[in-house]
């Protein structure tokens, strides 16, 4: 189904050769690895509700795990016999919806309830060079309601999540520990290869690297800094920009709560003394 107008001069219908499941499979290059692919996002569904469930069966025929695609929680087995529950949300009418606060704090408070490690991301805010700031309010996109981050946070984190990564609004934000839950309020643009601006801030981006201890909390995490160049050409930045952004951001939006992150990306642990006991008893 045709997404666009025929005389749309802003309209983004994204597609994808379907071999690119595989190499998202294969990024790893252990086939020891899970990869977690997530649709919850404002673009899965370019090619209507029919294209939107051949990209997931074709990323589980791949191997990848799919989350975003409803409510219920995605579960990673480790190779230990570890489990890690993912739950994607984002603004769009086909995906579990990332305004509806009271639903993502029960989503994610039943799979907390069974799980000891929970991931949830947040496709939503606002977009652009203009959108760095995070704001304690209903952001929008033109006219059309992106969700106010603050609020969802706040109900993933009091739901049980223990790690929360914000994606969409295509610049870095800031990061923020609340109440032992890191939240990555969005990092920024690693791939958009094509037709988008790769001006700063837009060209900007960092992977966030996690490490879940025994009781679900984050025990380590880094930021590795990224670069694009046109058309859509990825390196990492030894300058470690991203990073630094998301430090400052956070020190401005968040001043009592923002996450500190050091010049070689390392973010400083939350001082445990100042944690509030969240979290339920949970199975492995």
């Amino acid at each position: 189904p045709r997404k666009c107008g025929r005389n749309s001069t802003n309209c983004y219908a994204m597609r994808m050769p379907t071999v690119a499941a595989r190499a998202l499979r294969n990024i790893a290059g252990d086939t020891s690895v899970i990869v977690v692919g997530n649709v919850a996002n404002n673009h899965a569904g370019d090619a209507g509700l029919a294209g939107r469930a051949e990209t997931v069966e074709n990323l589980r025929r791949a191997g990848v795990l799919v989350t975003g695609a409803d409510t219920a929680p995605t579960v990673a087995v480790t190779t230990r016999g570890d489990t890690v529950a993912f739950l994607g949300f984002a603004t769009s009418a086909a995906t579990p919806d990332a305004r509806d606060y009271g639903a993502v704090r029960r989503h994610v408070e039943r799979a907390a309830q069974r799980y000891r490690r929970v991931i949830v991301t947040m496709h939503l805010g606002g977009e652009g060079a203009g959108a760095q700031r995070v704001s304690n309010r209903e952001e929008r996109l033109a006219r059309a309601p992106r969700g106010n981050p603050i609020a969802f946070a706040r109900a993933a984190q009091s739901g049980g999540a223990d790690l929360i990564v914000g994606h969409g609004p295509h610049v870095m934000r800031a990061m923020e520990w609340r109440d032992g839950t890191l939240v990555a309020y969005s990092l920024g643009n690693l791939v958009t290869y094509g037709p988008f601006s790769f001006k700063a801030p837009n060209d900007r981006a960092a992977i966030l690297c996690a490490t879940l201890g025994l009781d679900g909390g984050v025990d380590y995490a880094e930021l590795r800094s990224t670069f694009q160049s046109p058309p859509g050409l990825v390196a990492f930045d030894s300058t470690n920009r991203a990073a630094a952004a998301a430090d400052s951001l956070g020190r401005l939006d968040f001043p009592g709560t923002g996450a500190r992150i050091a010049a070689n990306g390392r973010i400083a642990p939350r001082d445990t003394a100042a944690r509030i006991p969240v979290r339920k008893e949970r199975r492995r």
